[in-house]
């Protein structure tokens, strides 16, 4: 008995392309989401892949680092689906995890293979941490520019002194009203 190939895709951010992932496979169905994959649970289009997979079916992806971003999710994961009867095949890795079959050699290259992109996903993590602190120190801006400068809300102060309304600065300086409101109370904590 032959169930359907299903494939899960996913990129990080909306501006990441997909197409090279399981690029060529022939799928009866594809869930596709474009999110971090940090926490498995915080996924829905995952979530809604694996409630949609029935025994026999085969489950494709192109990665280990695409189903998951750590090890627990990933061997929970890969361990429900075999326990339900559903093929597990990861394309870069090479790895299928099939029902009934026991890959002492498969399953430790899941385990290392999951443990080194946890691993790197750390590094980049620290390194990421490192480089916006020594930015920091060497005063670079880290983050939005503020839509109001220091002498723009002196001016502002000035001039609202004056009657003129928050509503018109808001306006003259090209800011929304929000904006205005949140530069002056934060001027004013200062």
């Amino acid at each position: 008995m032959s169930g359907k190939h299903v494939g899960y895709i996913r990129v990080s951010t909306v501006g990441q392309n997909s197409d090279r992932q399981l690029d060529g496979v022939r799928l009866d169905k594809v869930f596709e989401e474009k999110v971090s994959g940090r926490n498995a649970g915080s996924r829905e289009v995952l979530n809604h892949c694996l409630n949609y997979l029935r025994e026999h079916d085969t489950l494709h992806v192109h990665s280990i680092d695409r189903l998951a971003r750590n090890m627990s999710d990933l061997l929970s994961i890969v361990d429900d689906l075999v326990k339900r009867d559903v093929t597990v095949k990861f394309y870069s890795e090479g790895l299928t995890f099939a029902p009934q079959t026991d890959d002492p050699m498969a399953s430790l290259m899941l385990h290392m293979l999951g443990a080194f992109a946890e691993f790197e996903r750390s590094l980049i993590g620290q390194r990421r941490k490192e480089g916006l602190e020594a930015a920091r120190k060497r005063g670079k801006q880290i983050g939005r520019r503020k839509s109001l400068s220091d002498e723009d809300l002196s001016e502002i102060a000035q001039k609202l002194s004056k009657g003129v309304s928050k509503s018109d600065l808001a306006k003259e300086y090209g800011v929304s009203r929000t904006t205005l409101y949140a530069a002056l109370n934060k001027s004013q904590e200062a």
